[in-house]
């Protein structure tokens, strides 16, 4: 896809996982919007996947660590092809629905690993780059954190294990708005220079706007095409917290809040 398309798919995709969320009355509307962008790059302009085959050999891998996130994961897998959008519209979060809150690989089409417990998709992103690896295999591994959850001491240690074992194929893409549950991450427990530390672990960094669909996607192209024998890569996107609906921005109020049906309308007026 080209970039303007991305980009309204983009705006597809929010009103989806909003929808959802309104409809299931419970969600986490906050952190799905601010990765968006990100999933809308990744699987309409990056990675090799095959919604009619979601076990293909050759496809690529999508961690999404920051597994509360699940509808904007699933809203792009939906808008894909790998199930219907109004499947997960009107099932997201029911009792015995495989769209639970936090994404599942045994119940969804496209979940390539089950998160939720944060913290832990580095360490399994790595297992899977490494595996890659010794088969001698060219897949690519992406792996989407929080910036929050970057205060688990498990994704040092993942780190550090990435980096000692080369894993070029490895691709880090940290959503960085600022925010978790309670406040601010710089008021909780600060994270300091995320690019010199990550440089210091020996790691290929980068920062990027992560809203800005043509520099998403160029960054990503490039981190594609590196040495998947070289140092792990990662993309600090800095991004805004609710981003496109303008009441819902750079505030923990939306963390883990649903929207009521008159919030979801003000939503979609400046979504469509």
């Amino acid at each position: 896809m080209q970039n303007k398309e991305i980009a309204e798919m983009a705006r597809q995709i929010r009103i989806d996982a909003l929808t959802a969320i309104t409809k299931a009355k419970s969600g986490h509307p906050g952190g799905s919007l601010s990765v968006i962008d990100i999933l809308a790059v990744l699987y309409f302009g990056i990675i090799k996947h095959n919604p009619k085959n979601p076990k293909d050999s050759e496809r690529d891998i999508v961690v999404l660590s920051k597994g509360h996130a699940s509808p904007a994961m699933y809203a792009t897998l939906a808008n894909a092809g790998y199930f219907e959008r109004q499947d997960f519209i009107e099932n997201f979060r029911k009792i015995h629905s495989k769209f639970q809150g936090h994404v599942d690989h045994l119940k969804v089409a496209g979940i390539e690993v089950s998160t939720g417990s944060l913290g832990q998709g580095l360490s399994m992103a790595n297992g899977i780059a490494l595996a890659y690896k010794l088969d001698k295999k060219t897949n690519r591994v992406f792996a989407i954190l929080s910036d929050g959850e970057l205060q688990e001491g498990q994704n040092w240690e993942a780190i550090i294990a990435a980096a000692h074992y080369n894993l070029g194929n490895l691709i880090v893409i940290i959503d960085a708005n600022k925010i978790q549950l309670s406040g601010r991450i710089e008021n909780i427990m600060s994270l300091g220079d995320l690019e010199t530390k990550f440089k210091a672990f020996s790691w290929d960094t980068q920062i990027i706007d992560g809203h800005d669909i043509s520099q998403i996607k160029t960054t990503l192209e490039k981190a594609y095409t590196r040495d998947i024998n070289g140092k792990p890569k990662v993309i600090i996107a800095n991004t805004i917290k609710g981003k496109g609906v303008s009441f819902m921005e750079d505030t923990e109020k939306w963390h883990g809040s649903a929207p009521s049906q008159e919030d979801l309308q003000k939503a979609l007026l400046e979504l469509k």
